[in-house]
């Protein structure tokens, strides 16, 4: 009987769509650098935008994407501590009537905030480009590094489907082209404490 179900599984595998898996994003560059100002994190996310999605954009819809940082502080007798945590809320929208794009970026969430930084874009390249990119972003503060102690930085970028409107929420559950998410995790070597 096992080897009829593997079997089984075996032949039907190819044929079924893999739902858990979501448009290829991949991280293709992190770097973590240390000044007197603070932790500094930059990195460089690569993706394209599914066809559902670039529809939505394309009918006015803006897409709201997350960039997190976590600095934990190891700890041999607990869960780690969490020294810092520092969020980038990005809403790109585009406007049919001017064909111009817009990117705006919050610490955080886009609305509840009186502090945004916005910049328009000719293309939807240039304004996608402007989302993947992260440069010196100022993770933690200098006075928060001890150099005796042991760090890890937690870095996630996703699509925020929490922040679209309801129908588009309801319809993204259990499709694999609203998951665009990268996930890294890295330990801070003695010379980026220095």
């Amino acid at each position: 009987m096992r080897h009829l179900a593997a079997c089984l599984l075996l032949t039907l595998a190819p044929a079924l769509p893999a739902l858990a898996e979501g448009p290829a994003a991949e991280l293709t560059q992190f770097q973590l650098e240390r000044n007197e100002d603070g932790l500094l994190l930059s990195a460089a996310v690569r993706f394209d935008l599914p066809q559902v999605i670039e529809e939505a954009l394309q009918k006015g819809i803006p897409m709201y994407f997350v960039a997190e940082a976590v600095l934990f502080r190891d700890r041999w007798y607990w869960y780690d501590r969490a020294v810092s945590q520092v969020r980038r809320h990005m809403r790109l929208s585009y406007q049919p009537l001017t064909r111009r794009w817009r990117l705006t970026i919050s610490p955080t969430v886009i609305g509840n905030s009186a502090v945004a930084l916005g910049q328009s874009f000719d293309s939807q390249e240039e304004a996608l480009a402007a989302v993947q990119r992260v440069s010196r972003w100022k993770i933690a503060e200098a006075a928060d590094l001890q150099p005796d102690e042991r760090y890890n930085v937690d870095f996630r970028f996703r699509l925020d489907v929490s922040q679209l409107p309801r129908p588009f929420q309801i319809g993204a559950v259990g499709q694999a082209d609203w998951n665009i998410s990268v996930i890294r995790n890295q330990r801070l070597t003695l010379d980026a404490l220095r």
